[in-house]
């Protein structure tokens, strides 16, 4: 008696049965598929080497040389020029500069009348002029006093030279003291003036400190 014909597959009779397929997998997603990722900041750029300022900011260019400046500034973060705090205070810079046009005003009244004073007066006169300087406007601005203080100094001493040469001007010597007086006072009065209306305190040769 013949068997049956078997199914395709089938195994021997007692044999073990077939294994089955395993089911399909869907393929994953290739290397090639992935997308792109950013390199780290500091990681190497293409060729092997970081680009010199690093990678930029999102959205942005590189910063320049010395760094983003600060508002209101120029490049590098520094304060434009001219911005800063005043020098000198509220009384002029120092070295005889002034705070306003008033006080240069009175350090010109000081040295200039002192030297017209000298002048007019024969050599005796010159110490009003600083001396109302000095008492209008000096303890408002220490600028103004220290210009008026040298200025009668100066003045005071050779006013009282000129004085002694005007006693003694009864037997002749006493002129040279006079003259000695109406030309320093005015001469050295008028080079102190030129150089207050520069900004400059000048100081007085052969004067004397009676007054501070």
């Amino acid at each position: 008696m013949t068997e049956p014909p078997r199914p395709p597959g089938a195994g021997e009779p007692g044999g073990n049965p077939p294994e089955p397929n395993p089911p399909y997998a869907a393929p994953g997603p290739s290397a090639a598929d992935e997308p792109p990722t950013a390199p780290l900041s500091g990681a190497p750029g293409p060729g092997g080497y970081p680009p010199p300022d690093g990678y930029p900011p999102p959205g942005g260019d590189l910063p320049p040389s010395g760094g983003y400046p600060l508002p209101g500034g120029p490049q590098g973060g520094y304060p434009p020029p001219g911005v800063g705090y005043p020098t000198g205070g509220a009384y002029g810079a120092p070295g005889g500069g002034f705070a306003n046009n008033e006080d240069k005003t009175w350090a010109l009244v000081a040295h200039f009348g002192g030297a017209a004073g000298m002048f007019l007066s024969g050599g005796v006169l010159g110490w009003i002029a600083p001396l109302v300087a000095m008492l209008a406007r000096g303890n408002q601005s220490p600028t103004v006093r220290a210009h008026a203080v040298a200025a009668l100094n100066f003045q005071l001493i050779w006013s009282i030279v000129g004085l002694i040469g005007w006693v003694l001007s009864c037997i002749l010597i006493g002129f040279i003291g006079v003259a000695a007086a109406v030309i320093l006072g005015t001469v050295f009065g008028i080079l102190a003036g030129i150089k207050a209306n520069e900004g400059q305190l000048y100081r007085y040769p052969m004067s004397a400190s009676f007054i501070k």
